[in-house]
């Protein structure tokens, strides 16, 4: 227990540190919330990885779906990496990086705003972003109940309290910078965390053989009739599974505190080594995660009685005690690194697309970051009081809590993802057909979480309804700007010009 607590104090104080030593990069809205896009590819990257995978894919997401697809959930993982990661970097890194310096945007709602010349759109995305984030931040203290039980036997309210008080102080205090370096540190706790874990896991199974072995004699005529079902390639339900690959992969491309990222990015070589570090910290964290959780049926787990977030604490339970504090510290960091970069995004959100120039006519730029630095300490406030409330209630209602929750990414992503793309490359694309992808995304999955049994039964799944959402919205965007008016030719040449400002290339090819 002492090394546990020592450990965390450690952990603690290096984070709050970090925070007051940026708090000089963080006195104005580019550098608080941008950090001054200047960050280099080892912070840009580890912030992009630490902000994607959070508790809920370590605790929960690895865990349920280990548990559903035995060791095919590792193809999750992959997806990730290469999707989420290597073509996100590729297709969004540069283009992003260009059109928003020479917008002169903050946040995707800014860069809707400013794009298409609408008020309207940036107002539109600024609420879904204020409605959607907040469940989603709330979501990332679940995976962390039953571990911190399991390893300090306190209630879990202590260690939501104590997560939201201390990242707040260091994302009020040093702004993105801060977060970026932290990210970096709790990045490297993630790496060296799961394969230590990976490796004592299996070892006591008797090896990866063994465990392999053993998973191939699991038998679930609930799930499927197939031998050796949770040892397949493509496990014991490949419709399902490929859902998944798609929500988790594809979605990073629509949501606000990913695309992000690639606002702060500073040189043409920080794009390209950005990417591989990112693709190569999805391939070790996220293929160790879901790699994990495919051998959860290996351990007695009630998930009937305890639910799927069970699986991964109970996987872990028999570690030795250095072991078990490392995966506390690896929770932690992966939990709070998103919580930071979440938090930034709806206040800065909330800040600079709503209330500037709609309810507060003027407003200095000293006056936004003392605004978003007040709205992260209610987000952050909110979201632990909707956490702790979950967890303490009884109250049937309260599901409707935890279903908003899965519907959040989707929602986001499926509002986004094809307005923010196409508007990247595509000249044509209309203010209409972005509205249309906004209402679609959005409302879909809104009528998933009330009218769930009135679905198609592949689509009751908030998981593959989400998907759904973003595959439509990619057909949906062009379609719509076909037969819509066309948008204004000098408002797009404006936009456009950024890509053809020669360097030593064109732009597009180079930052530099």
């Amino acid at each position: 227990m002492v090394l546990k607590i020592v450990m965390l104090v450690l952990f603690f104080g290096v984070m709050v540190g970090v925070g007051i030593y940026c708090r000089k990069n963080a006195t104005d809205v580019n550098g608080f919330v941008l950090g001054g896009r200047s960050v280099g590819p080892w912070l840009t990257a580890f912030a992009y990885g630490t902000s994607y995978f959070s508790a809920v894919i370590f605790i929960g997401y690895a865990g349920q779906f280990g548990w559903k697809y035995g060791i095919a959930s590792t193809w999750i993982g992959i997806g990730n990496a290469l999707i989420g990661s290597f073509l996100a970097w590729a297709v969004l890194g540069r283009r992003t990086r260009i059109m928003t310096q020479h917008l002169n945007s903050a946040t995707m709602p800014e860069f809707f705003g400013k794009r298409f010349d609408s008020k309207g759109l940036k107002i539109g995305a600024s609420i879904i972003v204020f409605i959607f984030l907040i469940p989603y931040t709330a979501s990332l203290y679940n995976g962390l109940s039953r571990l911190f039980e399991m390893a300090f036997g306190i209630p879990y309210i202590w260690c939501i309290l104590a997560m939201s008080v201390l990242t707040g102080i260091y994302v009020i205090a040093g702004g993105y910078m801060a977060t970026a370096i932290n990210d970096f540190i709790q990045g490297i706790i993630m790496l060296i965390g799961i394969v230590a874990v990976i490796a004592a896991v299996l070892s006591q199974q008797g090896g990866f053989l063994e465990a392999l072995k053993g998973l191939s004699q699991v038998t679930d005529e609930t799930v499927s009739d197939m031998p050796g079902a949770f040892n397949s390639f493509f496990g014991p339900d490949p419709l399902n599974l490929l859902g998944v690959v798609i929500l988790t992969s594809l979605g990073t491309w629509g949501l606000p505190q990913m695309v992000q990222k690639f606002y702060a990015i500073k040189h043409e070589k920080d794009i390209r080594k950005g990417t591989v570090i990112s693709t190569g910290f999805a391939i070790i964290v996220a293929g160790g995660c879901y790699f994990l959780g495919g051998f959860g049926r290996l351990f007695d787990v009630d998930v009937a009685a305890n639910g799927f977030d069970s699986i991964i604490p109970t996987m872990l339970s028999t570690l030795p005690d250095i072991l078990i504090a490392v995966v506390v510290i690896l929770v932690l960091s992966a939990s709070m690194s998103t919580l930071s970069s979440l938090v930034i995004a709806s206040s800065s959100t909330l800040t600079i697309d709503l209330l500037k120039g709609n309810i507060i006519k003027k407003m200095s730029d000293k006056k936004q970051v003392v605004l978003i630095r007040i709205f992260i300490v209610v987000f952050i406030a909110i979201s632990a009081f909707i956490a702790i409330y979950q967890t303490q209630s009884q109250n049937e209602s309260v599901k409707f809590i935890a279903q908003l929750m899965g519907v959040s990414w989707g929602a986001l992503a499926g509002a986004f993802l094809a307005p923010f793309l196409y508007g990247l490359y595509w000249k044509k694309t209309t203010k209409l057909a972005c509205w249309v992808s906004f209402i679609f995304g959005a409302g879909v999955m809104v009528l998933n979480l009330f009218f769930r049994s009135f679905f198609p039964v592949i689509l009751q799944s908030p998981i593959n309804c989400g998907a759904f959402t973003m595959i439509a919205g990619l057909i949906l965007v062009p379609l719509v700007s076909l037969i819509s008016p066309k948008p204004e030719k000098k408002l797009v040449d404006d936009a456009f010009a950024c890509y053809e400002k020669r360097v030593p290339a064109a732009q597009k090819r180079s930052l530099d």
